[in-house]
């Protein structure tokens, strides 16, 4: 009923730049939170970003100061700026929304399918 897809991963050199995007479509009556996780090999999933309402978010500590988080909720959209990225960056990266559904109103929880980001040395 809900749709996460998205876009913007790659390989990028130690110190570049990537933005990752994530558009939610489906039956969705309101967005609550928007993040971003990330499982890299060997490893389990943790919390990169996200903002749990329009204005608040948390990051993780490895990337403060280098990662943004953003959204549009117009457009149920959510980003990550990540800059000056290290090779521990490497990851899949996962971005999840959580809502309400159109009709009933019931909530929902919903993944993407992942994005690959690796960065090299």
């Amino acid at each position: 009923q809900v749709q996460l897809v998205e876009s913007g991963g790659g390989l990028v050199q130690a110190g570049g730049s990537l933005r990752l995007s994530c558009a939610a479509s489906g039956s969705i009556l309101s967005i609550n939170g928007m993040g971003w996780y990330r499982q890299a090999p060997g490893k389990q999933r943790e919390l990169v970003a996200r903002m749990p309402d329009g204005s608040s978010t948390n990051y993780v500590d490895s990337v403060k100061g280098r990662f943004t988080i953003s959204r549009d909720d117009a457009k149920k959209t959510v980003y990550l700026q990540m800059n000056s990225l290290k090779p521990e960056d490497t990851a899949v990266y996962y971005c999840n929304v959580d809502g309400l559904l159109t009709g009933r109103g019931r909530t929902f929880y919903s993944w993407g399918q992942g994005t690959q980001v690796t960065v090299s040395s």
